[in-house]
């Protein structure tokens, strides 16, 4: 798919906040010439093409009373995996779950973050969670202060 000038300002106006109203497309419809229901056929191409991935609200967790969170690293066996990968990711409280390679002296593969109301029913999600997956080898690392938290800016 090629994207065009339109595309370009498109992506620029869904990759910030939008505006809270009921209609938030109609007026960058507007200034672009186009309809309202082009910019919306738009974004459903670009997301069909895979050049967009997703398009989602990001809710500022702190600000809802979800203040603890930690990332949990996970030491799975290579071929359990995405076994494991999927079972975590299903659980509600995870927001992000991720396989990496493995580094010197930091021997693990799996990443889950999980959000809670305090640092204590954080803890006791991470506990159900390695019962769940049948592991004992895990690290908590508690987020301590959020220094950015931005989306990607791409025009």
């Amino acid at each position: 798919m090629a994207i065009d000038d339109i595309d370009k300002r498109i992506i620029a106006f869904v990759q910030g906040d939008l505006p809270l109203t009921p209609r938030p497309f109609a007026d960058l419809a507007r200034e672009l010439g186009i309809s309202e229901a082009e910019v919306v056929d738009r974004l459903r191409a670009m997301a069909e093409a895979g050049v967009m991935r997703r398009f989602g609200a990001t809710l500022r967790h702190q600000k809802t009373g979800f203040g603890a969170n930690v990332m949990v690293a996970w030491r799975v066996p290579a071929a359990d995996c995405d076994r494991v990968g999927q079972r975590l990711a299903s659980f509600r409280r995870v927001s992000h779950c991720y396989h990496r390679e493995i580094c010197d002296g930091f021997d693990y593969n799996l990443f889950s973050m999980v959000h809670g109301r305090s640092e204590e029913e954080v803890r006791r999600l991470v506990e159900e969670m390695a019962l769940a997956v049948e592991l004992e080898d895990y690290a908590l690392l508690f987020s301590r202060e959020e220094l950015k938290k931005t989306s990607m800016r791409y025009y």
